[in-house]
Formats: C-alpha cells, sequence, structure tokens
C-alpha cells in the first residue's frame, strides 16, 4: 500500500518550496524514468510489477522500491494517467565551465513550464549540454517541465544564475540574442562558437540583457509583409535558431 506520507511527500514536490527543502523531483512514466535512471540518484522508484517485469533489473537500483498496483499508482501520482512507472530523484547540482570553442543557450525570463521542457529536449537533439536560465526562469526539475523534456535532462545540464551578470561575465564570447528588430537569420553571418539568447513568451529579451548582445537576429514570417501573429512561441523560435546555427555548422 502507498502510505500517507508517501503521496504527501509526492504532492509537496509540485511546488519548488517542496523540491528545495527535499532535494527531490519526480519524473512519471517509462521514457522519462528510464533515462534518468541512469544519471540521477534516485531516491524512491514506485512502479507496478508490470513495468518491474519489463525492466527486468536493466535500470540501476534506488534507495526505495515500492512495488504497486495500478490504482496505487493513480492516487499517488501527478498525472491524469499514469504509466506504470514513477520515481523521485535527488537534485543535481552542476559545475559551469565554459568552454571558449563551444555553442551555449541561455533562456531570459522563460516562465512556462512546458515551453522551459521543450527547450531542454531542443537543446538535447542539436547538442546543446548546457542550458543557463535566469532566476525568474521556469524551473526545470518542475514536474510539469520535467515531463516535457521526455528524458532529455539526463543529459542537459541546467544552469540557474543571475543573467545578465553571468553573460557580462563571458562577453569575450559572441552574445546572440533575437529580437524584432534584429538581422534576417537567414541572410547572416552566425559564429560556430558563443552564447544564443531567447527571451521571455511575453516581453522578450530584458534591457538588461540587450544592452549586452553583440548581434541581434530575426526570423522572418513568410511572405514577409503579411499581416501574421507578433511572434513565434519561444520553443518554436529556439528550434528554428538552433537548427539554422547548427545546419550553418554541418555546411563548413
Amino acid at each position: 500500500m502507498i502510505s500517507r506520507s508517501t503521496i504527501q511527500l509526492v504532492r509537496s514536490l509540485e511546488r519548488k518550496k517542496g523540491r528545495l527543502e527535499t532535494g527531490l523531483f519526480v519524473a512519471e512514466g517509462s521514457k522519462c524514468v528510464g533515462d534518468l535512471l541512469g544519471t540521477f540518484d534516485c531516491d524512491t522508484l514506485i512502479a507496478t510489477s508490470e513495468w518491474l517485469r519489463a525492466d527486468a533489473g536493466r535500470s540501476p537500483r534506488p534507495g526505495r522500491l515500492l512495488e504497486v498496483t495500478d490504482d496505487e499508482l493513480k492516487r499517488v501520482s501527478l498525472m491524469q494517467a499514469p504509466q506504470q512507472v514513477m520515481a523521485l530523484f535527488r537534485l543535481p547540482h552542476y559545475e559551469l565551465t565554459v568552454r571558449q570553442d563551444d555553442l551555449y543557450l541561455a533562456l531570459d525570463d522563460v516562465q512556462d513550464p512546458g515551453n522551459v521542457g521543450t527547450i531542454i529536449r531542443l537543446c538535447d537533439w542539436f547538442g546543446i549540454t548546457d542550458l543557463i536560465c535566469s532566476r525568474a526562469t521556469a524551473d526545470a526539475f518542475a514536474p510539469k517541465c520535467v515531463q516535457a523534456t521526455m528524458g532529455a535532462l539526463a543529459r542537459v545540464r541546467v544552469h540557474y544564475t543571475d543573467l545578465p551578470h553571468w553573460l557580462q561575465a563571458h562577453a569575450s564570447l559572441p552574445l546572440i540574442g533575437t529580437t524584432l528588430d534584429g538581422s534576417n537569420i537567414y541572410d547572416s553571418t552566425l559564429p560556430s562558437k558563443g552564447i544564443i539568447v531567447m527571451g521571455s513568451e511575453g516581453h522578450g529579451l530584458s534591457q538588461d540583457t540587450l544592452r549586452l548582445l553583440s548581434q541581434r537576429l530575426y526570423i522572418p514570417n513568410f511572405p514577409q509583409g503579411r499581416l501574421t501573429s507578433e511572434s513565434l512561441n519561444v520553443a518554436v523560435a529556439t528550434a528554428i535558431t538552433l537548427a539554422e546555427f547548427r545546419r550553418r555548422q554541418a555546411a563548413g
């Protein structure tokens, strides 16, 4: 049986305060949990017998294993349709050493956890191993964000900091931001290294960040001049931007 204290613990992890107090975050579903089990320290694994049989000892064993029925999993799960397994992992602590020959992504107050989770997944796809976030950016270890990453948190390190101060400290690298008054990304010369900064959903890049940029880019609509939406969703804009940077690198 799932104890009341375990249910209360899982519920507390929906809030950032709970995650910080316990040092834990929650992930659900076979894909997400399976990827994270090989990277993060697992405090508690809650799984059905069916999942445990299918896993057949392939994953590292957690500190505590709770075998549950489907109905018990529904009681503790944060999802409407639980997927056989959930796990409580210990929050990681990373140190960031910036390399002068690498490409980084930074988020300036991106507040929707679904967008942040999708962007982490994009970082994984496009080979960005370190994501730097302002302190007002949504918490990467919130349940909705973790689920949106689809396990990409296992391969992307997420750092939170005073973003303008951090950018200023690394101004020797190209600092590239997407803005409505930037140059057409498809016509611009793009560096193979540097820091790409994406702004918040409602306000774009902050003034403190804008002042530090060495290059401003714009993703044009098609056909240009046509009445259209004011801007792109930040996750969509990030996908287009990273794809263009990596396309140029691949082309040599």
